[in-house]
């Protein structure tokens, strides 16, 4: 839609960053909510979460989970979303427990896909068990899309009533396997999605910043934030997601005059995306 105001979403931790990556990322749930709530203040509307565990290792524990919520809801309105990815090799159970305290949204990864010597699974079976659970709680499902075979497997469950419409989708870019960082890529793919669709972008490593422009003038949403990338420009470490976060808004600002596009507050990233207040 014309002048849509733009989503970001702050991906603060992830599953795979760790201290020997970077000292900045946020590890305990104190961390990770004040990373949040900095990311708010910088621009974000919407939080993808993941947590770890005392050790600093992923964790999907419902009472991380629960916690780090309590702790952002304290500090601002900002959009929660939690994973069911979780980590590689994590079975369904684990993956969808943080579920059962009913965040605003929660992933759908509605494919599988290499890592490395690993394979993230996704079989149709487990698709299914998850969008169960999301429409069980009444969580809003983001559909992570590595590759463009995913968006068929999404509109499968759309047409079986597993899922309902309007769907919301986030493009994972960038990584080895899956869909390129590229324009050519999200062109070719745009017209693949279910109508009224709305969609973002998030890429992978030093792709972030290029592929989210490209989805800025194409009229998506975009994803920054340390799960994706550690650097704030070529050999700088980011010191936090709000560092991400103000660079993509000055990035949303320099486009503006193109796009005639803003930074979306909370309030309007919920109208956006259908979800009650």
């Amino acid at each position: 839609m014309e002048n849509t105001p733009i989503i970001i979403t702050v991906a603060a931790v992830g599953a795979e960053v760790l201290r020997e990556h970077t000292p900045h990322i946020p590890i305990t749930p104190e961390e990770i909510a004040e990373d949040v709530y900095q990311s708010y203040l910088a621009g974000a509307s919407m939080a993808h979460l993941h947590v770890r565990d005392e050790k600093g290792m992923p964790s999907q524990d419902k009472d991380i989970f629960k916690k780090v919520t309590e702790l952002i809801k304290e500090k601002c309105d900002i959009i929660i979303q939690y994973s069911t990815g979780g980590a590689v090799g994590m079975d369904i159970a684990t993956r969808t427990q943080g579920l059962v305290n009913k965040p605003d949204m929660g992933t759908l990864s509605t494919g599988s896909l290499n890592f490395g010597n690993e394979v993230f699974m996704n079989t149709e079976s487990q698709m299914i068990e998850i969008a169960n659970k999301l429409k069980n709680y009444g969580v809003k499902p983001e559909i992570e899309v590595f590759d463009t075979g995913m968006i068929d497997n999404a509109i499968y469950l759309l047409k079986k009533g597993y899922i309902e419409a309007p769907l919301h989708f986030d493009f994972v870019t960038g990584v080895r396997g899956g869909v390129r960082a590229s324009k050519e890529a999200l062109e070719y793919m745009l017209p693949l999605l279910p109508e009224n669709s709305t969609w973002s972008v998030a890429g992978i490593g030093r792709a972030q910043f290029e592929i989210t422009k490209e989805a800025i003038k194409l009229g998506g949403h975009v994803r920054v934030g340390m799960e994706d990338n550690i650097f704030l420009e070529k050999g700088v470490l980011t010191p936090s997601n709000a560092a991400l976060v103000k660079k993509m808004v000055s990035i949303v600002n320099e486009l503006k005059p193109i796009t005639g596009r803003s930074v979306a507050t909370v309030e309007e990233a919920r109208k956006i995306l259908n979800l009650k207040g």
